[in-house]
């Protein structure tokens, strides 16, 4: 399995959520070396604090085999996924879970804990961090970096509450 290959389409989901003004962060679920479902950020949009890009993937991958538990799959996504992301994939029973940028502030795959490395917890996937890291982080900066310059061109201070004009915040930057 080329984990690139997988990581190139997860940072393809990303750029549809930046077109959507969310922040940037991808994921593909992947069964027997075929891409079965995809999943991009949208809490911003569904008003929904669990649509993050690996969840928006696990539920439509369990959608489509008609089984909440994915053993056999692996997720790829651009980001290390938060504790949230982490506990639901330990609950699908994923056996493999690849991400791209580390997260140094919410990172549950070794940044900041570790859960999949939890002797006390019942499941533990095998964890692939760094996959196209560069090109993932990149995206993030390049994400965040418009949003900054958007907001202080508008007069705004806090770009962490601010809300995004998606019609200026497209994914041309991070190509």
């Amino acid at each position: 399995m080329n984990d690139s290959v997988f990581m190139r389409q997860a940072i393809d989901q990303a750029r549809n959520a930046w077109t959507l003004g969310e922040v940037p962060v991808g994921a593909v679920v992947v069964c027997d070396g075929v891409v079965i479902a995809t999943g991009f950020n949208q809490p911003i949009g569904t008003h929904d604090p669990t649509a993050h890009a690996e969840i928006m993937a696990l539920r439509a991958a369990a959608g489509i085999l008609g089984n909440y538990r994915l053993p056999g799959c692996s997720l790829f996504v651009t980001l290390e996924p938060c504790a949230m992301c982490a506990g639901a994939m330990m609950h699908a029973r994923l056996a493999r879970v690849v991400f791209g940028a580390a997260d140094p502030k919410t990172g549950a795959c070794g940044s900041v804990v570790d859960l999949f490395a939890q002797a006390r917890l019942n499941h533990h996937a095998h964890v692939t961090g760094g996959v196209l890291a560069e090109e993932c982080s990149l995206m993030l900066k390049d994400f965040f970096a418009e949003r900054r310059a958007l907001l202080q061109r508008r007069g705004e201070a806090d770009v962490a509450l601010a809300p995004v004009d998606t019609a200026l915040a497209m994914p041309g930057a991070a190509s």
